[in-house]
């Protein structure tokens, strides 16, 4: 019999990881990288003032001025950096038991993004990343991914409180990476992903839907960037909900795709591939082990998210499915689910 795609978290750590999930949901402090400590200095004058120390993404010791001794009160600060530091052993628990953690980069990026409020305003991260934060949040442990890729999306305009001051590049910035855009073949044509200066492959891509099915790059003007439009992107952002993305330093909220359209996508985005490579078999195997998952513990979620697949995206599917069928033969009440709903539409 084939091996299973994944292993189910013991109640124990998922009862863990519920809590902390929780926690994080309830507006539980978010700090880039590291929470850090609070301390003094004294400028040339000999007046004291209160810094916050810290580690930021690019690994480097970070100081912010927070203000005045005997003026500021670092209290609530300081409650917050207790608080945040508790849960480091309880995430570096589950770390060992095999649930999935962001890298240093890409959480203080992320957690950036988040303090920011461009999840809380619509953004979705989708890519390797949203797998780890779904099989977390599924309760289930699966081969670990490596990704030096960071894809943001948005669906329509990001409902901000507020119009943001800064660029999504500052923004980028604000994690203590220097990143700086990735120039376009065509100089000409504006940037849509964002890189940590130097030789670090370390990016981040910006994307929305495409209005057809053309490849193309859009101004997002509450952002100050432009992104690059992909076809069917509508359809994994239309269904989406907040989770909680774990590191060894902290966690923070994200908007992530629900999982069975994120599956889906991921098979569709297979087939669209020009080149067939490692990312086509890493977009098949990933889409397994969610619909794997889906099929034994949601019944039913399967069928849900291809009825709502647009029709021109269903011949992409359906070419991609016995592959993933060939790897979810560990699991036949969820591969019985795929081929029947796949035998469906391939006969519409």
């Amino acid at each position: 019999m084939a091996a299973p795609l994944y292993q189910t978290i013991s109640p124990s750590l998922s009862t863990l990881f519920g809590s902390i999930d929780g926690h994080v949901k309830a507006g539980a402090p978010v700090f880039i990288g590291a929470a850090g400590s609070i301390g003094k200095r004294k400028n040339q004058n000999g007046v004291e003032y209160h810094v916050h120390r810290f580690y930021g993404g690019a690994g480097t010791q970070q100081e912010t001025y927070l203000g005045l001794v005997g003026e500021y009160d670092v209290a609530p600060l300081k409650a917050q950096i207790e608080e945040a530091k508790a849960l480091v052993p309880l995430l570096r628990l589950l770390a060992r038991e095999g649930f999935q953690v962001a890298d240093p980069k890409t959480y203080a990026t992320l957690a950036s993004l988040h303090l920011h409020g461009v999840f809380t305003a619509g953004a979705t991260l989708i890519g390797s990343h949203a797998f780890g934060v779904l099989i977390n949040q599924m309760g289930i442990r699966a081969a670990a991914y490596a990704t030096e890729d960071v894809d943001v999306a948005r669906r329509e305009a990001l409902a901000f409180e507020r119009i943001p001051e800064k660029s999504f590049l500052d923004m980028l910035r604000d994690s203590g990476i220097n990143f700086v855009e990735v120039p376009q073949l065509d100089n000409k044509r504006p940037s849509t992903s964002f890189k940590q200066q130097g030789r670090s492959r370390f990016h981040v891509d910006l994307l929305v839907p495409s209005p057809n099915s053309e490849i193309q790059i859009i101004e997002v003007p509450e952002l100050m960037a432009h992104a690059t439009a992909l076809p069917y992107l509508a359809y994994v952002l239309g269904q989406t909900e907040i989770a909680s993305l774990i590191a060894r330093e902290g966690c923070c909220p994200v908007r992530v795709p629900v999982a069975e359209r994120f599956a889906i996508h991921k098979l569709v985005v297979s087939q669209l591939r020009i080149h067939r490579d490692t990312k086509t078999e890493k977009d098949i195997f990933q889409a397994a082990v969610l619909l794997a998952a889906l099929g034994e513990k949601f019944p039913g979620a399967i069928e849900s998210a291809v009825e709502d697949l647009p029709v021109s995206a269903r011949t992409y599917l359906v070419g991609a499915s016995p592959l993933a069928l060939d790897l979810m033969q560990g699991h036949p009440r969820a591969s019985e689910e795929l081929a029947d709903v796949i035998a469906r539409i391939a006969n519409d």
